[in-house]
């Protein structure tokens, strides 16, 4: 199982190299500890993704342009396998901008497999910030 420390610096890693728009160091930071099986509900409610690729590759290369990320430290917690946190999610387009906050837990098993969980309102299609993202994400209307 991932120690404290290091399951502290895969979540400081994770916005800080994705805000960065470093995929290559932003993948190393994810396989440092996830090397195996990968299961996400983003957001709960919705159909899971499966695999590194429908998981983190995906999502990345779909919403990276357009977001920048920040979690509260306050907001933090990282407790036996799992953190969690708050996160700011800041979409622009256009020049305009719009925040969304999401709850997020992430669970590393002993086996390099990780089980996400996220919690946030999905925005409409014909939001005009982040409406589109979503629509091609969640193609089901989920």
């Amino acid at each position: 199982m991932p120690t404290r420390e290091e399951l502290a610096t895969w979540a400081k890693n994770y916005a800080e190299l994705w805000n960065a728009g470093d995929k290559e160091a932003w993948i190393a930071n994810w396989r440092k500890l996830c090397y195996g099986d990968f299961k996400m509900w983003d957001p709960v409610g919705t159909p899971p993704k499966f695999d590194f690729e429908g998981c983190c590759l995906e999502p990345y290369d779909l919403f990276q342009p357009s977001l920048q990320m920040y979690i509260d430290p306050e907001t933090l917690f990282v407790n036996g396998n799992e953190v969690s946190f708050v996160m700011a999610n800041t979409f622009t387009k256009d020049g305009k901008s719009q925040v969304m906050k999401s709850i997020e837990n992430y669970r590393f098993g002993d086996d390099g497999s990780c089980e996400i969980r996220t919690w946030y309102d999905v925005p409409s299609a014909d939001d005009p910030i982040s409406g589109h993202l979503f629509a091609e994400y969640l193609p089901d209307d989920s």
